[in-house]
């Protein structure tokens, strides 16, 4: 059986431990923290993120987050395995929360995983400047890392990029893994960007959401495994895992949280008939959690599960009436309601 990969808590130690290996880590930064740990420790050899990584939804109430049922998740996914938590991201609606609604789903979540998993904050923003301010504040309310989008609209150059990500990690002391969606973003990072920022020590990861293999491979190759590369899309995810990444930041965990993080321990333990049979398994749901935008059908299907309501903010709208039934019948075959 594969070793395990190294996970965040292993790379968690307290100043006395530091102290004594510090050689073998490049790296101190202080560390805000709702627990008794006060630094984190992170290194470049190191996996701090791995297996089923949830893109967790925003529950809402009468057009406003609902913290209660937030809570609630956050116990769903504990109990069901997930490996860590990304607040306030795309699945999240961050697009629609305000700047201190951003702040109250990150420091709520952080305050209920009780460092029993850690949380990765989404601290996107266009602006250079205000992503820098909305990334330490989250590292302020305790988030284990950022998870950064590239800048939406805007269409920034490759050149661009890198200075937008070097000035954030320049200016936070907090893990930072990059974001790339060029469906949603109209902005394509690059493999040759994604390589130059892997050389800054505090850049850890890239979530990639194009989907293609090339795109793993090419990532993988040209940084000689400096920077962990995590899936983006439930739909090819099997096979990103089977071939070298490290994780997934699922949509589809919000529902299957438990297959989800089956898949991915199997695919971490080289188990590759394992992982494809649940995923030929979940393939239905990941592909209609995509018959309309992300998080529209996660959130249908959730309140078909009884764990929080179906209402998004506009100008999202519930899912059509007409994939209702294919929905429901997948929930049954998975057991899920």
């Amino acid at each position: 059986m594969k070793k395990q990969a190294k996970s965040y808590w292993d790379c968690v130690l307290s100043l006395a431990e530091y102290s004594d290996c510090k050689d073998k880590f490049f790296g101190l930064r202080n560390y805000s923290s709702p627990s008794s740990i006060g630094f984190i420790v992170w290194e470049k050899e190191g996996v701090m993120f791995r297996g089923s990584i949830v893109a967790l939804v925003t529950p809402m109430h009468e057009d406003k987050v609902d913290v209660a049922k937030l809570r609630e998740l956050v116990e769903f996914h504990i109990t069901a395995g997930t490996h860590a938590i990304v607040a306030a991201g795309t699945t999240g609606e961050a697009g629609t929360l305000s700047h201190q609604e951003k702040l109250l789903v990150i420091k709520t979540v952080i305050e209920q995983t009780r460092e029993r998993i850690p949380v990765i904050a989404g601290t996107a923003m266009n602006a250079t400047k205000d992503c820098i301010e909305l990334t330490n504040e989250a590292m302020e309310c305790g988030a284990h890392a950022a998870l950064i989008m590239t800048p939406a609209y805007i269409k920034p150059t490759q050149e661009g990029l890198y200075q937008h990500y070097s000035a954030i990690a320049n200016s936070v002391a907090m893990p930072i893994i990059l974001y790339n969606v060029p469906g949603r973003t109209a902005c394509d990072m690059l493999p040759e960007t994604v390589v130059r920022l892997a050389k800054i020590s505090n850049i850890i990861g890239i979530k990639e959401a194009t989907g293609q293999m090339s795109r793993l491979q090419q990532i993988i190759r040209a940084s000689e495994g400096s920077i962990d590369v995590y899936s983006g899309d439930d739909l090819t995810a099997a096979q990103w895992l089977l071939a070298g990444a490290k994780g997934v930041i699922s949509v589809t965990a919000n529902v299957a949280a438990r297959q989800m993080a089956k898949l991915c321990d199997a695919a971490l333990d080289d188990d590759h008939a394992g992982c494809l049979r649940i995923n030929e398994q979940l393939m239905p749901l990941h592909q209609l959690l995509f018959v309309e935008s992300n998080p529209i059908p996660a959130k249908w299907a959730l309140s078909k599960m009884g764990l929080m309501s179906d209402e998004l903010r506009l100008p999202m709208t519930t899912l059509a009436q007409e994939h209702h039934q294919a929905m429901e019948q997948v929930l049954r075959n998975l057991q899920l309601i």
